[in-house]
This record gives structure tokens, C-alpha cells and sequence, in this order.
């Protein structure tokens, strides 16, 4: 899709929310082929605006896959999980809203056309309604409490009167963005929609021919790679001089020039005899009685080594060529792959506390009812603490509690279940602490692995693909790219930046044979880097 059709029916979509015409907003944003992360999140904001509960939330999850670290998506996003009763979910969105701040104060989002800034004391405020929907008011108390520490605008009334309604076991209003406010495009990409006639009608001034009309120009010359020369036809016409004799400067402002040499006339004589000419990039006087027009043609025929005087062209940019040969599915020895933890985002507990260590691994504090509370709890609450929420990323996004000691099959069982894909063309993977590249489960390989190896803080994110493309193939190692590719041909495969690609052959020097997202093909080298060497897999 055309950036300027999408910049025309996302400016389309705009108009209409300005109107309160919900319905046609989304009748336009559903025309957009290649959604976006902003036009996603307005598409949310239509149909929350609606009432529509269940697509919103499809439509943020969309958003978040696009873009991973919108803090206002997930901010949110979470604000819905309550209205839906997904208290949990609704947490873990408010703490990877928090983390994605990045320690700042406040995030202004007009640079990207949300005309909203997102505080750290809105994102606090929000954790806190959700301990009340727990019933755990002490807790939400304390994260109001440290609310009142951040700074920004309107937190001060807010936040007193969710006090208030804690200490009646009241539960407050969750924040939202306000209805209405959506990403905007930018008003300078709007306004070059409408065509432009930068360079008008020529027009004759003067000719030698009556009544002449013409009015169009002279066709272009070729150029090729060197310098900039002007056209001319000869001696008689050239400005190009060759000086007879040495000259050496005699005052500031003239140039000292060999016998011989070949130099451009750049301005006309004057009344002591001095012309301006340009010889080996310098421009400088030269006595006019001392150079003779030069024959370039002539020049050109000796291919004489002469230093060039004109401005140099710009260097040539050559694309890889396109490979002629079959697809190589060589296969690279395999290695086994270690299981790793993904780091969880930071807790509420220490939101006003300095960060923990890397020895001391962060902890959620949906769970904390569990430590604090300890033996004196009964064989339910045990049990609910001995589950884990796993969240997997599909072409949309689930979640699941499942408990800790669950086999492996058992969970791609439940998965495909929820899926609606056979368990045996499911391949689920997860990410390393420190790294993009998707590695495949070791229980995939080593039976009576459970789901704990691993679980951190009551939570596990997994990525799953189908196999079906990747049937009796074998993955080499594993790329992550570098930028968006767009396919050029019915052979290329299309990826975006940041995605992880199996690399199934090397074609030559230049093309490598990938997979991404159900999609083989070919794609150039240079769009993607080998992050680990040592990933390796193989499908049987």
C-alpha cells in the first residue's frame, strides 16, 4: 500500500472522529491494507467510543505487536482488562506500562500526533485500581501513597480522593485516554497530498522565430561518471585554454601555472589584461596573452592525464545483484540449545525504591498476597500461587494459567487448543535474557521438562509459529534484520525490523533463503545480522 493512501484514509479517519462519526472512522481505518501501530490504536479508540469492548482489545493487541514499547497502548490497554474483569492481565499491562517510560516523569506523545501526555503517577494510579477490584486495599493504599511522590499535572486531587475511596474500600474510576483523542498525522505530510506544479509554464520571452509557442526544453544529456564539462563544439567555441609558457604569480589573487597546462576561461578580460580562469580546483587571474584556445576535442582523442578542473559527479550506489541460481539447502552441523529466563519488567513495590541487583530477580506483586501471608493461607491460595500465566504470541496474542508442573506436550496440547492449529504443527520458542533471537523450548527436546524451567515471577512469554513451511527442512542458524524488506518479487520474502528469520541456505555471496512468519524465500544479506552463532536447530 502507497504511503500516500494510507496518510489520505488515516487523515480521512481523523475528520470523521472529529465529527463523532465513529462508525465511518472505522469504515476508513479498515480500508488501510498496512495498518500501522497509531492507526491500530484509533481503530481501538472507535470502537471502545462504541461500546465495542471485544474488538478494542483486539485492536490494542495488534497495536502492542506492532510496537512493543507504546507505554500509552499498554497503559491503555489495561484501563479495558478491568472493565472486562482480567485483573491480572490488567496488572501485568500496568507494570510494562510503567517499565516502558523508561524512568521518566512523563511521556509527551504530541511528536507522534497523540495530543496526550502519559505521567508516571496516571500509570501508579491505575495499579492501584486494580489492587481495589482485588480487594487487597492495603496494597493499593501503598501505590497510591507513592503516586503522591511522582510529579506531574492534576495528580494532586486525583490522587486524594482515590485515598479517600480506598479508605472506604471504595474502588475509584480507572484513567483512560480521553474519547477523541487519536494519533494524527502530520499536518506537513497532509498538506503535500494535493499536487503541486513546482515548475509551471514555460514561457517564450524572445525568438528569432515569429509567433513561436514552444514550451517545453532542450532534452537532457547523459552524463557519465567523472566531471561536470560544458558542451562545446570546438576551438572556436571552447572556453578551455592551454597556456603557452610558464607563469608564476605576481601579486594576491593570480595563479602560478605550468607551460602546457590546460585551464578554464571563467570570466572575461578586463583592463589590465587578467582573466579569471580555474586551474586544478582554484580559481585565480592569468594574463589572457598567454593562453590559446584549446581543441577539446582533441584533447579527449591523446586521453591526456590531466588534472580534472569541473566538480565531480556524486559516486554511484550499486544494489546486489539478483541470484540466477536454485535455492541451497545446505545443511550446518547442529548444536544444542540452552534455555534462558526473559527479564520481567520491574514491581510497584519498588517504584520509589532504588533498582535491584541483578543477583536478586525482580518480583511481580500480583503474587505478593502469597508471601505475605505465608503458611497461614489455605491448600486453595497454595494452589493458585502454584500456576504460572503464559503468555503467547501468535498471529494475535493469548493468555493461559497453567500450573508450574505441567509437561511440556501437555501445554502445546492446551495451546492448540486455544490456537485451533493441530499440536503437531505448533513450534513454540522464547528469548534469552540479553537477546532477539527466538530459540526453540528445551522441552521441545528433552521429555519430562516442565513449563518451570522457564517461569520468573508467575509469568512466561512464548512466541509460537507453524511448522507446516519448515516440513523436512533444516535451520542453519537464526538472523535478526536490521531493517524492513519489502518483497520485489514472488521469490522474496518480506520481513520487518527486529524479526527473527531461520536461515535454510545461503544462495550466494550476497542472497540468503529464510523463513519469517509462515513465509520462505530469498532476501539480501545485508538486510539482517547473525546475533548468536552458536543458535543452531533442526527439524526432524
Amino acid at each position: 500500500m502507497l504511503y500516500t493512501e494510507l496518510l489520505q484514509l488515516w487523515n480521512e479517519s481523523v475528520k470523521a472522529v472529529d465529527a463523532r462519526d465513529w462508525q465511518g472512522s472505522l469504515a476508513k481505518l479498515e480500508q488501510i491494507s498496512e495498518p500501522t501501530s497509531r492507526t491500530l490504536f484509533n481503530t481501538a479508540s472507535a470502537h471502545l467510543a462504541l461500546g465495542q469492548l471485544d474488538l478494542a482489545l483486539k485492536a490494542l493487541d495488534l497495536t502492542i505487536a506492532k510496537d512493543e514499547r507504546l507505554a500509552v497502548a499498554f497503559f491503555q490497554r489495561a484501563a479495558l482488562m478491568m472493565q472486562i474483569d482480567r485483573l491480572e492481565e490488567a496488572l501485568s499491562d500496568c507494570i510494562w506500562a510503567q517499565k516502558h517510560m523508561r524512568g521518566n516523569v512523563v511521556i509527551d506523545y504530541r511528536q507522534l500526533g497523540l495530543r496526550f501526555k502519559l505521567f508516571s503517577w496516571q500509570v501508579l494510579y491505575n495499579a492501584a485500581v486494580v489492587y481495589c477490584y482485588m480487594g487487597q486495599w492495603e496494597q493499593a493504599k501503598e501505590v497510591l501513597l507513592s503516586a503522591s511522590q511522582e510529579k506531574g499535572g492534576g495528580r494532586g486531587a486525583n490522587i486524594e480522593m482515590a485515598l479517600e475511596s480506598v479508605l472506604r474500600e471504595e474502588i475509584p474510576t480507572p484513567l483512560l485516554v480521553p474519547e477523541g483523542v487519536v494519533f494524527r498525522p502530520r499536518k506537513q505530510d497532509v498538506e503535500q497530498l494535493q499536487q503541486r506544479d513546482f515548475l509551471g509554464k514555460a514561457k517564450v520571452i524572445s525568438s528569432m522565430i515569429p509567433n513561436d509557442d514552444f514550451g517545453g526544453f532542450e532534452p537532457l544529456r547523459m552524463q557519465k561518471p567523472g566531471y561536470y564539462e560544458p558542451k562545446v563544439d570546438g576551438a572556436q567555441d571552447s572556453r578551455y585554454m592551454r597556456t603557452r609558457i610558464p607563469y608564476v604569480a605576481r601579486s594576491p589573487g593570480e595563479l602560478t601555472v605550468p607551460g602546457g597546462a590546460m585551464v578554464f576561461l571563467f570570466g572575461e578580460e578586463d583592463r589590465n589584461g587578467m582573466a579569471t580562469v580555474i586551474y586544478d580546483g582554484q580559481r585565480g587571474l592569468l594574463p589572457v596573452s598567454l593562453v590559446d584556445p584549446a581543441d577539446v576535442k582533441a584533447s579527449k582523442g591523446k586521453k591526456e592525464k590531466t588534472v580534472p578542473s569541473g566538480i565531480p559527479l556524486p559516486p554511484g550506489l550499486k544494489p546486489p545483484t539478483r541470484p540466477k541460481t536454485q535455492h541451497s539447502s545446505a545443511a550446518l552441523p547442529r548444536a544444542k540449545v540452552s534455555s534462558s529466563l526473559e527479564t520481567p519488567p520491574p514491581s510497584y513495590i519498588s517504584a520509589t525504591h532504588p533498582p535491584l541487583t541483578s543477583s536478586e530477580p525482580p518480583m511481580y506483586t500480583a503474587n505478593v498476597q502469597y508471601a505475605d501471608q505465608g503458611a497461614d493461607q489455605g491448600a486453595d491460595q497454595g494452589a493458585e500461587a502454584a500456576s504460572v500465566v503464559v503468555k503467547v504470541h501468535y498471529r494475535y496474542t493469548v493468555a493461559l494459567s497453567i500450573p508450574l508442573d505441567t509437561p511440556y506436550h501437555e501445554i502445546k496440547e492446551q495451546i492448540a487448543q486455544k490456537l485451533g492449529q493441530p499440536a503437531s504443527n505448533l513450534r513454540l520458542r522464547h528469548k534469552q535474557h540479553g537477546t532477539r533471537v527466538l530459540i526453540p523450548l528445551a522441552g521441545e527436546v528433552e521429555p519430562g521438562s516442565t513449563i518451570q524451567e522457564v517461569a520468573e515471577a508467575g509469568r512466561v512469554t512464548l512466541w509460537c509459529q507453524t511448522e507446516d513451511p519448515l516440513v523436512n527442512r533444516t535451520i542453519l542458524y537464526q538472523m535478526v534484520a536490521l531493517y524492513d524488506y519489502t518483497a520485489q518479487g514472488p521469490e522474496d520474502l518480506e520481513f520487518s525490523e527486529g524479526d527473527t528469520i531461520d536461515i535454510l541456505g545461503e544462495v550466494n555471496e550476497e542472497w540468503l533463503e529464510g523463513h519469517c512468519a509462515g513465509s520462505i524465500g530469498i532476501f539480501p544479506s545485508c538486510f539482517a545480522y547473525k546475533e548468536n552463532a552458536n543458535i543452531t536447530e533442526t527439524l526432524e
